[in-house]
């Protein structure tokens, strides 16, 4: 279950093994023992060794999302005050919100289907099982893993573009005129549930192993911090239809002229949009921004964003 040396193969494990410990021994045990909660001490360790990842996962984006938006800018803005708030979302999702909720609740949910299933007489659900020839390549099935995860969140995106109640909650995402790479993140509470859930179920499907799991979503999303990275990079006319790059997102976030249409869907790799013809490489990028969005959305504080979200949904189900 425990693979991170064959899927991190170029990061030593014992570090983060040794970081997390220290981590949980001085901070995290002693939390759950004052708050009454040593029920969940047997999965302290993978929640704290998820956050030391999530921790190091925002590091290297930084290191190289950074450089390039400072000589490479797509554009240039006279403050950075919105960026801040965005800045926020990351830290909520990548070291608090995204490892209790990827770990611990897909554990939870893991144990507790796999013991409905064994009860009944049934084997719980593996990739393996369904591709005998993946056993014993788990550098294959976690690749295998990433690409399932990408292609079921190409369409949940584009249903969440396709839905107006949906969208109400998804504008938090794109009223942001100020996107860098740490506007990733910057997503609706609710909205964050949701592709939770998504994600949650085609994992338990699939069986992908718990502690394999919020790593999947950490690689996946270092990819899509880049991709919303101020930057003129381009990976190519060959590279671009390989990884979504800086370039083929903007067109996404872009704000969209008289008779065009939302495109570019994919997260990570744009072959999902190039199959079913949603792609676009050919527009120049144009400024971000929801223009239909509250104001709020755009330049408020996390909690007015978040009740804004709200607000626009209740409007968005009135008609």
């Amino acid at each position: 279950m425990l693979i991170m040396a064959h899927v991190l193969s170029h990061i030593p494990a014992h570090p983060f093994n040794d970081i997390a410990g220290w981590i949980e021994q001085i901070a995290v045990l002693p939390i759950l023992y004052r708050a009454g909660l040593m029920q969940w001490s047997e999965l302290s360790f993978g929640w704290t060794l998820v956050a030391v990842y999530g921790i190091t996962q925002m590091i290297l984006a930084y290191a190289v999302c950074v450089p390039l938006e400072r000589l490479r800018p797509l554009e240039r803005w006279t403050t950075s005050k919105p960026i801040l708030v965005d800045v926020f979302y990351t830290f909520l999702a990548r070291v608090g919100v995204l490892p209790i909720m990827t770990f611990v609740l897909f554990y939870a949910a893991q144990v507790q289907l796999d013991g409905f299933l064994a009860d009944r007489g049934y084997v719980p659900p593996m990739l393996e099982t369904i591709i005998p020839a993946l056993f014993g390549h788990p550098i294959i099935t976690f690749a295998i893993y990433a690409l399932i995860l990408d292609f079921t969140d190409y369409w949940r995106h584009r249903l969440s573009h396709r839905f107006s109640i949906w969208y109400a909650l998804h504008a938090v995402h794109h009223a942001q005129r100020q996107m860098t790479f740490w506007s990733d993140d910057r997503n609706h509470i609710i909205d964050e549930i949701l592709s939770f859930l998504w994600f949650m179920l085609i994992g338990l499907l699939i069986g992908i192993p718990p502690l394999q799991f919020p790593i999947l979503i950490l690689m996946l999303r270092f990819v899509e911090s880049l991709s919303h990275a101020n930057t003129t990079l381009s990976f190519g006319k060959i590279g671009d239809r390989l990884l979504v790059s800086p370039r083929f997102h903007r067109t996404h976030h872009g704000i969209l002229a008289a008779g065009q249409k939302s495109c570019n869907y994919g997260a990570v790799f744009p072959l999902w949009d190039i199959i079913f013809q949603t792609a676009d490489f050919t527009r120049t990028p144009t400024p971000t921004g929801d223009p239909t969005a509250p104001e709020a959305m755009a330049t408020g504080t996390y909690l007015a964003q978040q009740w804004s979200g709200i607000a626009h949904t209740v409007r968005a189900l009135r008609g």
